[in-house]
């Protein structure tokens, strides 16, 4: 019998209700900081904080996926474990997520794809109230029509192991693959400006050593910044700035930034 993980997070860090849910996202899309234009991205970095926290800044990276709406038939998405310490890269053990927009498939066969590799294991447990990968599922199935989920999430790896992982998945232009990490933790609105400023700077420089004080998503992080050199990526900072500038509070914030990730060969 097919099985599918719940919504976990839907009324704390999302709305619960569909409704309520379609015009926050849609709301916060329309609202994204425009971009100059560039090629379809291959790869997204987005924040995973409440949507009042962070989801101006992830809107930033999904609304630049529109043209590909029909295109993107697969979305690899990787995020930090939060509650559950795990080995490796651990896969759900379910046929689907769910959200209140309605539930997402698993991809079977890019799961198979990978199971060969001695760094990815499956580990229910650790899903299955982690956050980081749920949040980003309302905005992709807000901007693409149907594609199929692989959801990864980041215990202890190296940056060598995500980058294999990715590597068995990268596909052609039916594959997203998705980051999911927020940068600096609980510093001075300043200090964290400064901190995250440094962080985007390796990022954009494809510098594969970020630590986990720089971004909790640093281990996925430095994994595409590896294979994005090695498929000749151009990556692009979209927005950057913490919860300071977008729910008030100045005292202890977390940084929050977006990026791109482009082909060449479509420049």
């Amino acid at each position: 019998m097919p099985t599918t993980r719940p919504a976990a997070v839907a009324g704390m860090f999302y709305p619960a209700d569909c409704i309520a849910l379609e015009t926050e996202v849609s709301a916060l899309l329309h609202g994204a900081l425009p971009q100059p234009p560039a090629p379809p991205p291959k790869a997204l970095i987005v924040p995973h904080a409440g949507y009042i926290y962070s989801g101006p800044v992830a809107a930033s990276a999904y609304a630049l996926l529109a043209p590909l709406r029909r295109q993107v038939r697969r979305v690899v998405l990787l995020g930090p474990t939060h509650r559950i310490a795990v080995p490796g890269l651990a896969l759900p053990d379910c046929d689907s997520f769910a959200t209140p927009l309605g539930r997402i498939p698993i991809d079977k066969a890019a799961e198979a794809a990978i199971a060969h590799l001695p760094q990815v294991i499956h580990h229910p447990a650790t899903h299955a109230q982690e956050h980081s990968l749920e949040v980003q599922l309302p905005f992709l199935q807000m901007v693409l029509e149907d594609f199929d989920l692989v959801p990864l999430a980041v215990g202890s790896a190296s940056a060598r192991e995500v980058d294999e992982v990715l590597e068995g998945l990268w596909g052609g232009p039916e594959t997203l693959i998705v980051i999911s990490s927020d940068l600096s933790h609980y510093h001075p609105y300043p200090m964290a400006r400064s901190l995250d400023q440094t962080s985007a700077d390796c990022i954009l420089e494809m510098a594969s050593v970020l630590d986990h004080e720089q971004a909790c998503g640093a281990t996925p992080i430095n994994g595409l910044l590896l294979a994005a050199r090695r498929h000749h990526l151009t990556p692009r900072l979209l927005d950057l700035r913490n919860s300071g500038d977008t729910a008030g509070d100045k005292g202890r914030v977390v940084g929050y930034a977006a990026f791109a990730f482009s082909e060449n060969d479509h420049v």
